[in-house]
């Protein structure tokens, strides 16, 4: 029995894989499942939406959306500071979804990076340009704080990124945090005002009203993906660990055989079982 416990050990601690951390940083951003990182990102939105000014009597409740959060990753993996170029075609972003809308936000150093920060970007910083009666003022960027706010709007996914070389158009050459959100349904539609002013759910009277938000059980329900985006980056190539695991499952294979050998001649006795 002492043979089996021997091997059981060896294996163990020859393919104990090391914590892959971010080269030359040490940073560790959120990932997308991180349950803390989805509290934030959703309550942020939720606030901005109970406290818009005027007050809007159709304002649905946000909540989290796996799959919007799946494609900011891809495309914050780019590490560009432009939008999605696959808005235009929905199927690539999403997998039932008929049209998907997007706020980026990106800063250095990366440990700048907070949701809290990019959002105040989104909102304050937009905010005292725009006015619910006469809209944006010309010349300025309102689009960030409009998408935030849009009522129609009740999904959200986000995610942050880390580019270690910068962000084209905006940091190259320095290590940058890279924060995306998805929206569905898109927001911004031409000729539209984000939400229609009134008392607090005076719109939505099938739904529950919580924090001046219309809720609906259904349409807020979470939903599972098995999917991610075919231009995603990492599809295209072996990230780190993937690398590490490659290399070192063979020579992690090759080390517990001779090892096992040579304890098995050593130790012959080791291996003998009632």
């Amino acid at each position: 029995m002492a043979g089996k416990w021997v091997s059981v050990i060896w294996m163990m601690t020859v393919l104990k894989l090391p914590t892959l951390v971010t080269p030359g940083t040490g940073l560790q951003l959120p990932e997308i499942t991180n349950e803390k990182f989805i509290d934030e990102c959703v309550k942020s939105h939720n606030q901005n939406r109970s406290n818009v000014n005027p007050p809007a009597g159709n304002m649905r409740y946000m909540t989290w959306d796996a799959a919007l959060a799946i494609t900011a990753r891809a495309w914050a993996r780019r590490c560009v500071f432009y939008h999605n170029t696959y808005l235009k075609d929905v199927k690539k972003v999403h997998p039932t979804f008929t049209s998907v809308g997007e706020n980026l936000w990106s800063g250095y150093p990366p440990n700048s990076f907070s949701v809290g920060k990019a959002m105040q970007g989104w909102v304050n910083e937009e905010l005292i340009h725009y006015t619910y009666k006469q809209g944006c003022k010309s010349g300025k960027v309102c689009g960030h704080y409009t998408q935030v706010v849009w009522a129609n709007s009740y999904k959200v996914g986000c995610a942050v990124h880390l580019c270690p070389d910068g962000i084209e158009g905006f940091s190259k050459g320095h290590a940058s945090a890279h924060f995306l959100c998805n929206y569905f349904p898109a927001g911004n539609l031409p000729g539209s005002n984000p939400y229609e002013r009134g008392r607090a759910c005076s719109g939505c009277a099938e739904d529950t009203c919580q924090d001046s938000l219309c809720r609906d059980q259904t349409r807020d329900a979470a939903k599972s993906y098995n999917w991610s985006p075919e231009w995603d980056p990492e599809k295209a190539t072996c990230g780190a660990f993937c690398v590490a695991v490659l290399v070192l499952r063979p020579v992690a294979l090759l080390l517990i055989l001779a090892s096992s050998y040579i304890i098995k001649m050593q130790y012959p006795s080791m291996y003998v079982y009632e």
